[in-house]
């Protein structure tokens, strides 16, 4: 475990460069977050300025891991759901630089991504990750359920289908009262 710092973060050009080499390394690694290999960086800057602007509109909140002033790691919090959906929020772009793996960023960053949900009043949390290489043993540590498993779901960086699996987790308040 090393010492880290987790706040959200906002758009300035360092923010949207740090972001960019995240992606682009968790990508050229097989990461499955959206994108092929390789990674232009105009694609990834395009995608975070996109993302920091989301903040600015409310509908999400880009994490960051510090150590000391490197940018290690980011989650991002998906606040911009369904109107009947207002309880719940999605966890996306779960990536932590190569350098730092194995020890407890992710945990933290999600622990403080599910602290903020639930302070807005989020009661269930949902995510998705790769059947092949994906984050499943992490999630389920931290007590996401599966939901489920759908295959060829997406392709992987480099080529070839894999499957995603889908989970869930309870936070805060247990249950809405009927409505």
């Amino acid at each position: 475990m090393i010492e880290t710092e987790i706040r959200p973060l906002a758009a300035s050009p360092e923010t949207v460069a740090m972001l960019s080499e995240i992606l682009i390394e968790s990508v050229a690694l097989g990461g499955s977050v959206t994108f092929m290999h390789p990674l232009a960086p105009a694609a990834a800057r395009a995608f975070w300025e996109n993302a920091l602007a989301a903040t600015g509109r409310g509908e999400r909140v880009v994490f960051g891991a510090y150590h000391g002033a490197a940018l290690i790691g980011t989650v991002s919090l998906l606040l911009d759901c369904p109107p009947n959906q207002p309880h719940r929020a999605e966890l996306s772009k779960m990536m932590t630089r190569l350098s730092h793996r194995g020890r407890g960023v992710a945990t933290a960053l999600l622990r403080e991504a599910e602290r903020l949900a639930a302070a807005r009043g989020r009661t269930l949390l949902t995510l998705d990750t790769a059947t092949e290489e994906g984050a499943s043993a992490l999630y389920e540590k931290l007590g996401y359920a599966l939901a489920g498993e759908i295959p060829d779901y997406a392709l992987k960086p480099h080529g070839g289908l894999t499957g995603a699996k889908f989970y869930w987790k309870r936070i805060g308040v247990r249950a809405l009262a009927p409505g």
